[in-house]
Parts: C-alpha cells; structure tokens; sequence
C-alpha cells in the first residue's frame, strides 16, 4: 500500500497532551509541515501557552482567533431560534461548537496551502464525524488526518511514553485534577469518562465547574428581563449587549442561581451509548424565554410545525449535519418565523428553576384579552359557534363508535 504524502497540514491544537503529540506524530509519520489553529470560543481558558507550546514543537505559523462572537451570533442563536433539544434533553453545546473549527480549519488549509487538515477527535466519538462532514461539505476535495484511526498509541501511558521519547514538554497533571474528560466553551462545559462511565454512579458535587449545587444557591431569587428581537435575546433588562457579551452575562447569573445541570445518556451516532454531565445556565435560560416569547407572539400551527420539525433539526445538529442542505434549508424556515417573536420576557431564577414572570409585545402580541377573558367579552368571540365546531370535529369519532358497537 502507498503511504499518502502530505506536505502541510493544519492541525485542529488545543497544546494539551493528544493534540501535542499528534502535531509531533503527523512531522514524523508524514515528513510535513504543521500549521496549528486554536479556537476561543469562550472556554475560558489562557491561550498562549498553545501558543509557546506550538512555538516550542517547530512551528512557524500558527493561528489563534477569538471567535466568541461569531460561535454566538451565527451558530448558537440560530440554533436557539428552533428551541433546539437533542432526545429531550441535550441543548447541543458541543455540537454546535464544531461545525465553526470545521469552517475555520478548511480555509485557514486555503489561506496557507495545505493540503490537508487533522483533529485530535477519537474514532469512538461524535466529533470525528462532525469535523469531518463539514470539512466534505465545505471543501471536497480536503483530505483529513484521524490520527487516533491510525496510530497505536491507544492509551495515556503510550502518550506520555511517545511525549517523553520525543521531548514533548507536557504539564504534569496536578494532584487532584479532574477525572473527567472536559470540554467547554461560551454555550456549555461537559464532562465525560472517569468516574461517568459507570451509569449508576452520581457525579461528585467537585466536579460541577460553572453552577453551584440548586441546594447552596441564594435564598433570594433573582429576576431578569430579557428583550427580543426576531428571535435573539438582544438585552438583559434593558442594557443592549453584544452575543457573546449576553451569554456570558447570563452564564454568570445563572451559574450562581444552579441553573443548568444535567446528566444524561445519550445515543450517539456511531451507535453507542454515552453517559455525559452538563452545565449549560445561560442556554438554560435563553430556552426558556424563548419558548415564552414565541408563545405570546407566534401563529399556533407555526409554532406546532416548528415543534414537528426540531428534532431532526436537532439531529443534524447533533450529528454533524450543520451544512447540509437540509439543515439551511430548515434554517431558513425557522428564521422566517421570526420576524415576529420581539418583545420583552420576564423571568426568576431560584435554586436550579427558571420561572416565567410575564411576557409582553407591543408589536407582535396574538394575545387578545378581549377574547381571552372569562368575564363578558366585547362580542368578538360568539361562544355558541363552538356547538358546531365541536360537532364537526366528533363526526369521524361518532362513526367509529356506531359501527364498533353496531
């Protein structure tokens, strides 16, 4: 078999212990230059430290981009737009996060004339797929390294081993650190491995990051108003902030209150299942208010077709799907429903809930009092029209049960 010859790569780095040994590994295996791409997405981490490390490894270019606001305005507020669920509970936070690196890996490949990219993701996991099905879908004639479907370094002490062989400075690990296998950014913080792997084991209180346990939050709740506009929360009680800014905002607020725990199994796509742990407070919260705006706002068969629709929405999402055709086709539905969801949602936080308070639209309300009232209405709505309405609607269960019992 013909080895395959690469004369750049750009590596998806993060400047921990498998991506590190990954940058190394593709040199060695491939004879090939290394361009290395860390993303800020708001996992709140220091950055440079990526930078010394890729510096250290050999390498001459290297890109390190913010990219908080876009991750927030052109990826997790779309998706929010559709109330966005996977099986019920999983509000995507890692998902969503991958198809930006995809698009960035692809053209940083452009701008530098690589002919290939390469990711750290293991080929047990979701990532792989979505790395790589919107790399295809972007460029696709892009080729794509998978070391972890390659090498035999198949466990943490091969890893160190191949560090120590090959000089790779790695921080030890500190004493007490976490088990967990950790991924985060401005939407979320996860938690896999270690102790999760057994399903009846309960997640130590230590190793929630962002939330404080519902029990020791504040006695006080806290009320919020958040303003929409088309869909997007655009202000929290009243004070205009950017995307990210807002998430942000409302990640620290309701991390203090314990909003956003949860801990789930979930099926991924390459057939098993996954016990994972999340926090989520700011995605927590914004779906909340979300559904309470459109709510107020939104036709009932819009709103119903939109619920019809999100779980495969969520599951190309979920699935790496991000730019597939069906995706933006069903993006564009979504966003045109909401040209009308604008007005102001309020809300209180207390110990782990997210309750509605009020909701208001001066412009876009469907909410007629002067239907909706128990006391005597303005004559709009004749009740006596129901008698008929009810009847035409039995004809077909009538039927069913005359001949049934005929």
């Amino acid at each position: 078999m013909v080895k395959k010859q690469y004369k750049k790569v750009v590596l998806a780095y993060s400047g921990g212990l498998d991506t590190s040994v990954i940058l190394v590994w593709l040199k060695e295996t491939y004879q090939c230059e290394v361009v290395t791409f860390t993303a800020d997405i708001g996992q709140g981490e220091e950055l440079d430290p990526a930078r010394q490390k890729a510096q250290a490894l050999g390498v001459r270019e290297i890109y390190i981009e913010n990219l908080a606001e876009e991750f927030v305005s052109d990826y997790v507020f779309p998706m929010f737009r559709a109330n966005t669920i996977y099986e019920g509970e999983y509000l995507l936070g890692t998902s969503i996060a991958r198809p930006l690196i995809a698009k960035r890996l692809v053209e940083i490949a452009a701008k530098t004339g690589a002919d290939a990219i390469a990711h750290g993701a293991t080929g047990k996991g979701n990532d792989q797929v979505r790395f790589e099905l919107g790399a295809y879908a972007l460029n696709p004639v892009i080729r794509v390294i998978a070391p972890w479907r390659e090498w035999d370094l198949t466990s943490r002490e091969k890893l160190l081993a191949y560090a120590e062989q090959h000089n790779i400075p790695i921080e030890a690990k500190r004493k007490g650190g976490s088990p967990y296998s950790m991924d985060a950014n401005l939407l979320h913080i996860s938690y896999e491995g270690g102790p999760l792997e057994d399903p009846w084991c309960e997640p130590e209180e230590d190793m929630w990051r962002w939330t404080v346990s519902p029990k020791s939050a504040p006695d006080e709740a806290v009320s919020l108003e958040l303003t929409f506009s088309k869909g997007d929360v655009v202000a929290i009680d009243g004070h205009s902030m950017s995307p990210a800014t807002l998430l942000k905002t409302l990640n620290e607020i309701g991390g203090k209150h314990g909003i956003g725990r949860t801990d789930i199994v979930e099926n991924r796509y390459v057939g098993m299942k996954s016990r994972g742990c999340y926090e989520t407070p700011g995605g927590t919260i914004l779906h909340k208010a979300h559904r309470a705006m459109e709510s107020l706002t939104m036709d009932r068969e819009v709103a119903h077709l939109k619920d019809d629709l999100m779980p495969r929405y969520a599951r190309l999402i979920y699935n790496g799907y991000w730019w597939s055709p069906e995706r933006q086709v069903l993006q564009t539905l979504i966003d045109a429903t909401q040209h009308c969801v604008n007005g102001v949602i309020r809300l209180e936080l207390y110990k782990g809930n997210v309750s509605i308070k009020g909701r208001k639209s001066d412009t876009d309300s469907l909410f007629d009092m002067t239907i909706a009232t128990f006391e005597e209405d303005a004559g709009s709505y004749n009740q006596k029209d129901a008698d008929g309405f009810i009847k035409l609607n039995a004809l077909r269960l009538r039927l069913g049960a005359l001949k049934k019992h005929s």
